[in-house]
């Protein structure tokens, strides 16, 4: 096939629009995160605040472009995600919650426990345990990413795509990996941030999250040919030997 040919056009030209509006998202995320953060604690010297963005902004963007090279078809999938009519409808209420409310809620908390001291000072050798933490949920997640091509931002069956069950990698042993990451990383940021208040929207994102799952995983069992019986050789969706 010639290089200047319009099939090869116009299959190159939904990536190139794919790439532009992920780098817009993601710079819109970064000043968000940023700003939040910041603006709440009402200062820029604060090493852990600069910490926390600048690893979990370096994570994300590191998880993404592995999924550009990766896995083209799926970031085409996360970037139009908000496109796809059969989003399951409570997940329409439910995701916006999980992915943006409730970080950016536990952000404007722990900034604002830095501006005015609501939380007794927490050692700095434990605030960067939870950093550590942050980025071991960030790589589980990622690993998860990087395995499961349907690992779509949305619940829904990618019939167009050819969705089968994924059984490799974290998939191994449970079912949900990218919600375990995740349920790690919350928790794990609001102590990083030296802030137990941080801790209260965090515990409402992951109880969200459990929900998510939980939903999620009923979907697969009841529309996902040969989920049920994943399900019964995996058994547990996010914490093995307890859920």
């Amino acid at each position: 096939m010639n290089a200047g040919s319009p099939v090869e056009r116009t299959q190159a030209a939904p990536g190139v629009a794919v790439s532009w509006k992920t780098l817009a998202n993601f710079v819109v995320y970064t000043l968000l995160t940023t700003a939040i953060l910041f603006v709440a604690a009402g200062r820029l010297d604060w090493l852990m605040g600069w910490l926390y963005v600048g690893t979990t902004l370096a994570l994300t963007a590191i998880s993404r472009v592995l999924v550009v090279r990766k896995n083209p078809d799926l970031a085409v999938e996360r970037a139009r995600y908000r496109e796809h009519a059969d989003i399951k409808p409570w997940d329409r209420k439910i995701m916006p919650w999980v992915a943006l409310v409730g970080p950016f809620a536990g952000l404007l908390v722990a900034g604002l426990d830095k501006r005015f001291g609501w939380s007794p000072a927490i050692p700095q050798g434990i605030q960067i345990a939870g950093l550590v933490l942050v980025i071991l949920g960030y790589a589980f997640s990622t690993w998860a990413l990087l395995v499961n091509r349907f690992f779509s931002a949305v619940v829904r069956i990618q019939k167009e795509r050819g969705h089968t069950v994924v059984t490799a990698g974290p998939y191994r042993y449970v079912r949900h990996p990218g919600y375990a990451g995740g349920i790690i990383t919350f928790p794990a940021g609001a102590i990083a941030l030296g802030s137990l208040w941080a801790l209260i929207p965090a515990a409402l994102t992951v109880t969200l999250t459990v929900v998510r799952t939980a939903l999620e995983d009923r979907t697969l069992q009841e529309e996902l040919a040969g989920y049920k019986e994943y399900a019964g050789r995996v058994r547990y969706r996010l914490l093995p030997g307890i859920w």
